[in-house]
């Protein structure tokens, strides 16, 4: 059940309000699937994502801020400056919520301020305020000044730091302590309108059809999610809980996807965090789960700890150790609103052309550019945002980077957005994961590998297959992306291990539905077809599903869990191509695929 869009126009300083058709409500339900649906019309070829006319849209989903289980986040969508395809970005933290209890579900802004500035949506009024004293401000400064310039308790502060404003395609938007919508380079578009910050404080109620009913399935879902052994793994050790494991399977990449072995990734760990700096934990709103860290280093300051992307992107990636010194890194991109996914892959790129003999010694800056080298790291993060020397080429992301120095094959990025990690050499799944989702490189559009470690959807038809298995899974993969597609519309965690049955409930009393499994998951798949076309709009074809050819060969050296396996790409990506129903000369959707979906409308715009 979805309230308006508050829209406002920064060139002209209009406000109105969207409502969205029912009929598209009951179709994609909400967050990122329900944004395709309504940016469908404005992601057009010729849009340049940082342009005043392109579209940017926060969400939220049906279950945002209802206090159900791990759904307390919002999604930010438009087209994305890193890849010039779908962009979409996941959020949690206390900023979705509070939009909703201002009687909105979503933001949707549009032109460019003629000097920066921030919005506040406070009990339904849209404000816009000169924002040129927190120009240049990093993201925790920002909401920090924000929140003492306005006169109510404790408002939700969404902000871009120094990234965003100098237009990094692989900025991030940051709210609360270190939550983050960080990938595709939503804080880019932010940056591109001159727009600082967005606050948000509400009095009103969260909507919900059956609110009796749902009370009484959400109780009982978040008691079953704090019992969960997942949940007790995420909550003592952080995202990071499972990285021993990850190692030892060959899903966590080593030397920029070089190496399979590195002798100290036990030290970097959700488990030597816990054992070493941990003091506290934090959650989103009314989540049981609490994944967030909070960290103490040696000075005595507190801080949000890292999580496992950030920790194994700047530890093993790049052949480093301490924990302490990767919080720092982690938070220093943080501050600037960067993606630490992007940014520690570029970086490893970095370190690997400079061990090839690729980039000049004038171009190095007087640094060493050696693996390991943590002072080196931090520089070159300062150079990115500045985009002063290299810096400027490690701005664009990997794909660039690698190409102006003449390897762009080296770059370990899909379509522009650089890959995360978890290696589908330890766990196959991953291919087709990386080489389809509609956003690039993501292991949120599914993250296949909690199937191959054994959390499997049986009633959502869902199978079990060897983690380093082929064509065999790729139906399974399909399922398993409409699953994380309906998540992601809805909007819940993915680290919510919550039954399909559960999630079946708590929709259809929130929404007022009366579906089964199959159409829960079908909505999945409507919305992940939606976002094909989309991309195929602006230029996808079936070259794009691919991966570069470092994951598609066997480690050469010391191959550990992943044991000299490389997938054999080729027939599993055709294999899914049937598994979709989707041709497999263009990679298009079919149209009798889109008939089945009740997505016929897009068929022309299609073929």
């Amino acid at each position: 059940m979805m309230q308006p869009i508050l829209r406002v126009n920064l060139t002209t300083g209009k406000v109105d309000e969207y409502h969205i058709p029912q009929s598209w409500q009951d179709d994609y339900l909400g967050g990122a699937s329900l944004a395709a649906r309504i940016l469908f019309d404005k992601l057009l070829p010729g849009l340049d994502p940082l342009s005043p006319e392109a579209p940017l849209l926060f969400l939220n989903g049906p279950l945002s801020g209802t206090a159900g289980p791990a759904v307390g986040r919002f999604v930010v969508c438009a087209r994305s400056p890193a890849t010039g395809f779908w962009g979409e970005s996941n959020c949690g933290g206390f900023w979705g919520p509070e939009l909703r209890l201002n009687g909105y579900d979503g933001l949707w802004v549009t032109g460019k301020a003629e000097q920066p500035a921030y919005l506040t949506v406070i009990n339904g009024k849209l404000e816009i305020r000169a924002a040129g004293h927190l120009w240049g401000m990093d993201t925790y400064s920002t909401q920090e000044a924000v929140k003492r310039e306005l006169e109510v308790k404790n408002p939700r502060v969404a902000v871009i730091g120094q990234a965003g404003e100098a237009l990094i395609p692989y900025a991030s938007i940051l709210t609360d302590h270190g939550r983050l919508a960080g990938r595709t380079g939503m804080g880019a578009v932010m940056g591109a309108k001159k727009l600082k910050a967005i606050a948000v404080k509400g009095n009103q109620k969260v909507p919900v059809v059956d609110i009796e009913k749902y009370s009484v399935l959400r109780s009982i879902a978040n008691h079953e999610l704090k019992a969960d052994s997942y949940t007790e793994v995420f909550h003592d050790l952080g995202t990071a809980g499972a990285a021993d494991y990850f190692d030892y399977l060959g899903d966590m990449p080593k030397k920029y996807f070089q190496n399979g072995v590195y002798e100290n990734a036990l030290k970097v760990s959700g488990s030597s965090v816990a054992e070493s700096i941990l003091v506290g934990t934090t959650a989103c709103h009314a989540c049981v789960i609490a994944c967030g860290r909070v960290v103490q280093l040696n000075e005595g300051a507190k801080r949000k700890g890292p999580e496992y992307e950030t920790l194994i992107g700047f530890g093993p990636n790049l052949l480093y150790d301490d924990p302490s010194r990767i919080t720092q890194l982690g938070e220093l991109c943080d501050r600037y609103g960067m993606d630490t996914i992007s940014m520690s892959n570029t970086i490893g790129l970095v370190f690997t052309l400079s061990e090839m003999g690729a980039i000049p010694k004038e171009d190095m800056a007087n640094l060493s550019l050696e693996w390991g080298d943590a002072e080196c790291m931090e520089h070159l993060i300062h150079l990115t945002v500045r985009r002063e020397g290299i810096g400027q080429w490690i701005a664009q992301g990997a794909r660039a980077f690698g190409g102006h120095y003449g390897h762009e094959q080296e770059a370990i990025q899909v379509n522009g957005l650089e890959v995360p990690y978890h290696d589908p050499r330890g766990s196959s799944g991953m291919a087709l994961v990386y080489a389809t989702s509609p956003r690039g490189a993501c292991h949120n559009q599914s993250d296949y590998f909690v199937i191959d470690m054994g959390q499997v959807l049986t009633s959502s038809g869902i199978k079990k297959y060897d983690r380093q298995g082929g064509a065999e899974k790729a139906a399974n993969v399909a399922i398993h992306q409409d699953w994380r597609t309906v998540m992601n519309a809805l909007v819940m965690c993915v680290f919510a291990n919550v039954p399909v049955e559960t999630v079946l409930g708590l929709v259809n009393t929130a929404c007022g539905l009366d579906w089964d499994i199959t159409d829960l998951i079908r909505s999945g798949e409507r919305g992940w077809n939606l976002k094909r076309v989309i991309n195929h709009r602006l230029g996808l074809s079936r070259q794009n599903d691919t991966l570069p050819k470092g994951l598609l060969q066997p480690y050469k050296d010391h191959p550990g869990g992943a044991d000299g396996f490389a997938p054999d790409f080729a027939a599993m990506i055709d294999a899914y191509y049937e598994a979709r129903g989707w041709d497999k000369i263009t990679g298009y959707t079919t149209a009798e695929k889109l008939d089945s979906l009740n997505l016929g409308w897009a068929v022309e715009d299609l073929w």
